[in-house]
Protein backbone atom coordinates (compact mmCIF):
# COMPACT_ATOMS: atom_id res chain seq x y z
CA UNK A 1 0.00 0.00 0.00
CA UNK A 2 2.95 2.47 1.12
CA UNK A 3 4.25 1.35 -2.52
CA UNK A 4 1.26 2.91 -4.26
CA UNK A 5 0.42 5.95 -2.20
CA UNK A 6 4.54 6.76 -3.16
CA UNK A 7 4.09 5.83 -6.84
CA UNK A 8 0.98 8.07 -6.71
CA UNK A 9 2.90 10.86 -5.05
CA UNK A 10 5.48 10.44 -7.81
CA UNK A 11 3.06 10.78 -10.65
CA UNK A 12 0.89 13.88 -9.24
CA UNK A 13 4.08 16.00 -8.11
CA UNK A 14 5.24 16.77 -11.52
CA UNK A 15 1.38 17.98 -12.08
CA UNK A 16 1.36 20.01 -9.66
CA UNK A 17 5.07 21.67 -10.48
CA UNK A 18 3.87 22.03 -13.58
CA UNK A 19 0.53 23.82 -13.15
CA UNK A 20 2.22 26.37 -10.70
CA UNK A 21 4.44 26.95 -13.50
CA UNK A 22 1.94 28.11 -15.76
CA UNK A 23 -0.62 29.47 -13.77
CA UNK A 24 0.43 33.19 -14.14
CA UNK A 25 0.82 35.17 -11.03
CA UNK A 26 -1.29 38.26 -10.28
CA UNK A 27 2.02 40.09 -11.10
CA UNK A 28 2.21 38.70 -14.20
CA UNK A 29 -1.43 38.95 -15.28
CA UNK A 30 -1.06 42.80 -14.81
CA UNK A 31 2.04 43.04 -16.60
CA UNK A 32 0.36 41.45 -19.17
CA UNK A 33 -2.49 44.38 -19.17
CA UNK A 34 0.32 46.65 -20.59
CA UNK A 35 0.99 47.10 -24.36
CA UNK A 36 4.41 49.09 -25.59
CA UNK A 37 4.78 50.76 -28.81
CA UNK A 38 6.99 53.43 -30.28
CA UNK A 39 5.98 56.85 -32.42
CA UNK A 40 7.84 58.09 -35.21
CA UNK A 41 7.74 60.63 -37.86
CA UNK A 42 6.80 59.16 -40.70
CA UNK A 43 9.08 61.36 -43.05
CA UNK A 44 12.19 60.74 -40.73
CA UNK A 45 11.69 57.77 -38.72
CA UNK A 46 13.04 59.75 -35.92
CA UNK A 47 11.26 58.65 -32.70
CA UNK A 48 8.82 61.62 -31.41
CA UNK A 49 9.12 62.62 -27.37
CA UNK A 50 5.73 64.00 -25.74
CA UNK A 51 3.00 62.69 -28.01
CA UNK A 52 0.37 62.41 -25.73
CA UNK A 53 -1.46 59.03 -25.67
CA UNK A 54 -5.17 57.82 -24.45
CA UNK A 55 -6.98 54.72 -24.23
CA UNK A 56 -10.12 56.17 -25.20
CA UNK A 57 -12.23 53.59 -23.39
CA UNK A 58 -10.77 53.59 -20.36
CA UNK A 59 -9.78 57.15 -20.44
CA UNK A 60 -6.48 56.75 -19.35
CA UNK A 61 -3.63 58.91 -20.73
CA UNK A 62 0.46 58.66 -21.21
CA UNK A 63 3.22 60.23 -23.17
CA UNK A 64 6.24 58.93 -25.22
CA UNK A 65 9.74 58.94 -23.54
CA UNK A 66 12.44 60.48 -25.44
CA UNK A 67 13.21 57.81 -27.59
CA UNK A 68 9.65 57.78 -28.59
CA UNK A 69 8.60 54.97 -26.38
CA UNK A 70 5.24 54.45 -24.56
CA UNK A 71 3.96 51.81 -22.36
CA UNK A 72 -0.11 51.77 -21.70
CA UNK A 73 -2.53 49.27 -20.36
CA UNK A 74 -5.01 48.12 -22.85
CA UNK A 75 -6.77 44.99 -23.73
CA UNK A 76 -7.58 43.54 -27.40
CA UNK A 77 -9.72 46.36 -29.20
CA UNK A 78 -9.38 49.34 -27.08
CA UNK A 79 -8.68 52.03 -29.12
CA UNK A 80 -5.83 54.64 -28.46
CA UNK A 81 -5.82 58.16 -29.70
CA UNK A 82 -2.15 59.85 -31.00
CA UNK A 83 -2.06 63.40 -30.74
CA UNK A 84 0.86 65.68 -30.93
CA UNK A 85 1.33 69.51 -31.66
CA UNK A 86 2.20 69.72 -35.70
CA UNK A 87 1.15 66.02 -36.51
CA UNK A 88 -2.00 64.76 -37.17
CA UNK A 89 -3.89 62.98 -35.08
CA UNK A 90 -4.31 59.06 -34.83
CA UNK A 91 -6.94 56.40 -33.40
CA UNK A 92 -4.87 52.86 -33.71
CA UNK A 93 -7.21 49.80 -32.75
CA UNK A 94 -5.04 47.36 -30.51
CA UNK A 95 -4.99 44.07 -32.00
CA UNK A 96 -4.30 40.32 -30.33
CA UNK A 97 -0.80 40.48 -32.41
CA UNK A 98 0.10 43.54 -30.57
CA UNK A 99 -0.84 42.20 -27.36
CA UNK A 100 1.30 38.77 -28.53
CA UNK A 101 4.27 40.19 -30.07
CA UNK A 102 4.71 43.49 -28.10
CA UNK A 103 6.57 46.80 -29.65
CA UNK A 104 4.70 48.29 -32.39
CA UNK A 105 5.48 51.10 -34.27
CA UNK A 106 3.29 54.04 -34.74
CA UNK A 107 4.32 56.37 -37.49
CA UNK A 108 3.30 60.12 -37.08
CA UNK A 109 2.11 62.49 -40.41
CA UNK A 110 3.24 66.16 -39.85
CA UNK A 111 1.02 68.63 -41.44
CA UNK A 112 0.71 72.17 -41.79
CA UNK A 113 -0.53 74.57 -39.21
CA UNK A 114 -2.32 77.57 -40.76
CA UNK A 115 -2.72 80.79 -38.70
CA UNK A 116 -5.66 83.09 -38.82
CA UNK A 117 -5.38 86.92 -39.28
CA UNK A 118 -6.53 88.32 -35.80
CA UNK A 119 -7.39 91.98 -36.72
CA UNK A 120 -7.50 94.06 -33.57
CA UNK A 121 -9.56 97.40 -33.68
CA UNK A 122 -8.88 100.55 -31.44
CA UNK A 123 -11.99 102.08 -29.39
CA UNK A 124 -11.44 106.21 -30.39
CA UNK A 125 -12.25 107.62 -27.53
CA UNK A 126 -13.00 111.62 -27.50
CA UNK A 127 -12.67 112.37 -23.93
CA UNK A 128 -16.40 113.00 -23.09
CA UNK A 129 -17.88 110.15 -20.56
CA UNK A 130 -21.30 110.46 -21.94
CA UNK A 131 -19.91 110.04 -25.23
CA UNK A 132 -17.11 107.35 -24.82
CA UNK A 133 -19.44 104.86 -22.19
CA UNK A 134 -21.75 104.45 -25.35
CA UNK A 135 -18.68 103.46 -27.48
CA UNK A 136 -16.69 100.83 -25.21
CA UNK A 137 -17.99 97.09 -25.76
CA UNK A 138 -19.47 95.88 -22.95
CA UNK A 139 -20.48 92.67 -22.40
CA UNK A 140 -22.47 90.77 -19.77
CA UNK A 141 -20.70 87.57 -19.64
CA UNK A 142 -20.23 85.79 -16.41
CA UNK A 143 -16.71 85.14 -14.82
CA UNK A 144 -15.94 81.76 -13.05
CA UNK A 145 -13.01 79.15 -11.78
CA UNK A 146 -11.79 75.43 -12.42
CA UNK A 147 -10.14 73.76 -9.37
CA UNK A 148 -6.13 73.93 -10.04
CA UNK A 149 -5.93 76.51 -12.64
CA UNK A 150 -5.12 80.09 -10.86
CA UNK A 151 -7.12 82.16 -13.56
CA UNK A 152 -10.60 82.79 -14.13
CA UNK A 153 -12.54 82.34 -17.26
CA UNK A 154 -16.07 84.15 -19.05
CA UNK A 155 -18.71 81.47 -19.20
CA UNK A 156 -21.94 83.00 -20.59
CA UNK A 157 -24.93 84.81 -18.90
CA UNK A 158 -26.32 84.21 -16.01
CA UNK A 159 -26.87 80.49 -14.37
CA UNK A 160 -31.17 81.11 -14.21
CA UNK A 161 -30.66 81.14 -18.22
CA UNK A 162 -29.05 77.93 -18.30
CA UNK A 163 -31.12 76.40 -15.57
CA UNK A 164 -34.32 76.86 -17.76
CA UNK A 165 -32.74 75.75 -21.03
CA UNK A 166 -31.46 72.60 -18.92
CA UNK A 167 -35.47 72.04 -17.62
CA UNK A 168 -36.82 72.98 -21.16
CA UNK A 169 -34.32 70.39 -22.04
CA UNK A 170 -35.57 67.54 -19.60
CA UNK A 171 -39.14 68.00 -20.47
CA UNK A 172 -38.84 67.94 -23.80
CA UNK A 173 -37.79 64.54 -25.34
CA UNK A 174 -37.68 66.09 -28.57
CA UNK A 175 -34.94 68.79 -27.37
CA UNK A 176 -31.45 68.56 -28.40
CA UNK A 177 -29.78 68.60 -24.97
CA UNK A 178 -32.28 65.67 -23.94
CA UNK A 179 -31.19 63.74 -27.36
CA UNK A 180 -27.22 64.07 -26.82
CA UNK A 181 -27.36 63.46 -22.97
CA UNK A 182 -29.57 60.40 -22.46
CA UNK A 183 -28.38 58.55 -25.99
CA UNK A 184 -24.77 59.48 -24.86
CA UNK A 185 -24.90 58.58 -20.96
CA UNK A 186 -21.71 56.34 -21.08
CA UNK A 187 -19.37 58.91 -22.80
CA UNK A 188 -20.91 61.52 -21.22
CA UNK A 189 -19.85 59.95 -17.74
CA UNK A 190 -16.56 59.87 -19.27
CA UNK A 191 -16.24 63.47 -18.13
CA UNK A 192 -15.09 63.06 -14.42
CA UNK A 193 -12.56 60.47 -15.51
CA UNK A 194 -10.96 62.61 -17.99
CA UNK A 195 -10.92 65.89 -15.06
CA UNK A 196 -9.02 63.31 -12.77
CA UNK A 197 -6.38 61.75 -14.97
CA UNK A 198 -3.15 64.46 -14.95
CA UNK A 199 -2.02 63.69 -18.63
CA UNK A 200 -5.17 63.89 -20.22
CA UNK A 201 -5.82 67.25 -18.28
CA UNK A 202 -2.19 68.37 -19.72
CA UNK A 203 -2.95 67.84 -22.84
CA UNK A 204 -6.17 69.31 -22.98
CA UNK A 205 -5.11 72.66 -21.37
CA UNK A 206 -2.93 73.15 -24.50
CA UNK A 207 -5.79 72.46 -26.96
CA UNK A 208 -8.47 74.37 -28.82
CA UNK A 209 -9.82 72.71 -31.76
CA UNK A 210 -12.31 70.28 -29.99
CA UNK A 211 -10.44 67.06 -31.80
CA UNK A 212 -9.41 65.33 -28.40
CA UNK A 213 -12.67 66.18 -26.79
CA UNK A 214 -14.63 64.77 -29.91
CA UNK A 215 -12.90 61.87 -30.44
CA UNK A 216 -13.20 61.42 -26.10
CA UNK A 217 -16.66 61.60 -26.11
CA UNK A 218 -17.80 60.39 -29.65
CA UNK A 219 -19.30 63.70 -30.61
CA UNK A 220 -18.85 65.79 -33.45
CA UNK A 221 -17.47 69.48 -32.55
CA UNK A 222 -20.85 71.03 -33.57
CA UNK A 223 -22.23 69.31 -31.11
CA UNK A 224 -20.06 70.35 -28.49
CA UNK A 225 -20.47 73.88 -29.34
CA UNK A 226 -24.42 73.47 -29.52
CA UNK A 227 -24.92 71.80 -26.09
CA UNK A 228 -22.45 74.69 -24.39
CA UNK A 229 -24.86 77.15 -26.39
CA UNK A 230 -27.91 75.46 -25.27
CA UNK A 231 -26.23 75.47 -21.47
CA UNK A 232 -26.20 79.29 -21.67
CA UNK A 233 -22.21 79.84 -22.35
CA UNK A 234 -21.55 82.30 -24.35
CA UNK A 235 -20.41 82.66 -28.12
CA UNK A 236 -16.75 84.10 -27.03
CA UNK A 237 -16.38 81.69 -24.49
CA UNK A 238 -17.09 78.83 -26.95
CA UNK A 239 -14.63 79.92 -29.33
CA UNK A 240 -11.54 80.88 -27.53
CA UNK A 241 -11.69 78.64 -24.75
CA UNK A 242 -9.25 75.51 -24.11
CA UNK A 243 -10.16 72.24 -24.27
CA UNK A 244 -9.73 71.96 -20.55
CA UNK A 245 -12.15 74.67 -19.99
CA UNK A 246 -14.48 73.38 -22.68
CA UNK A 247 -14.56 69.93 -20.52
CA UNK A 248 -15.36 72.19 -16.95
CA UNK A 249 -18.45 73.52 -18.85
CA UNK A 250 -19.60 70.27 -20.28
CA UNK A 251 -18.87 68.67 -16.68
CA UNK A 252 -21.40 71.46 -15.29
CA UNK A 253 -24.01 71.04 -17.59
CA UNK A 254 -24.24 67.42 -17.61
CA UNK A 255 -23.77 67.43 -13.75
CA UNK A 256 -26.74 69.88 -13.44
CA UNK A 257 -28.97 68.02 -16.02
CA UNK A 258 -28.82 64.92 -14.06
CA UNK A 259 -29.61 66.62 -10.67
CA UNK A 260 -32.51 68.12 -12.72
CA UNK A 261 -33.48 64.65 -14.08
CA UNK A 262 -33.52 62.85 -11.31
CA UNK A 263 -36.09 64.97 -9.23
CA UNK A 264 -38.57 64.75 -11.86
Amino acid sequence: MKKILFLLLLIAAPVYIFAQETTPTSAQQEEASFIEGTVLNSSTEEPLEGVNIINLNTVKGTITKPDGTFRIKATSTDTLYFSFLGFKSLQVRVTNDWKRFGDVKVKMTETGIALEEVVVKDVELTGYLEIDAKNVPVYKNVRYSISGLESVYEAGNSQPGAFDKVMSAIFNPADFLNKVFSNKGSQMRKLRQMKEDDNIRDLLVTKFDRETLSALLQIPREDIEAILGRCDYSESFVKTANDLQILDALSSCYEEYKVLNRDR
